[in-house]
């Protein structure tokens, strides 16, 4: 693996952006209310959580997703629609299915499976699109 090829910046921006992407997408807007009911969090329990410590490990983890799919896909013939389709083929097929199975043996409801899910597929099929675009 050849690290001195990686467009660091478009690492670090397609984290920010999938990052960001989770903050609508949770929101009682989008899918928050629906997810907070699917999980049984009530939103008392919300409010003590130690945000800054999850926002702070969800932004490395979502630097870390960013970096292994640009290592998959570090190559100059990708270009931004191949990258959508491989952050597509990541988000369904790897962490969407992932989902599901472990939901499964969670006795969780399709809806809660389809919220994470959506939220990987959209996001990394996007992150995916800006790492092909952005050599």
């Amino acid at each position: 693996m050849d690290f001195s090829t990686l467009n660091w910046l478009a690492i670090l921006v397609s984290a920010l952006v999938f990052f960001g992407i989770g903050g609508i997408w949770y929101t009682p807007l989008a899918f928050g209310k629906i997810w907070m009911e699917e999980t049984g969090i009530a939103k008392e329990r919300a409010q003590k959580a130690n945000m800054p410590k999850i926002m702070g490990l969800t932004l490395v983890f979502s630097f870390i997703m960013a970096l292994n799919l640009a290592l998959f896909m570090n190559s100059p013939t990708i270009g931004a629609s191949q990258g959508a389709m491989y952050g597509f083929f990541t988000g369904f097929g790897w962490i969407a299915m992932s989902i599901f199975v472990t939901g499964q043996y969670e006795f969780r409801s399709l809806r809660y499976m389809l919220i994470h899910a959506g939220y990987n597929i959209v996001g990394l099929t996007i992150m995916g699109l800006m790492l092909g675009a952005w050599k």
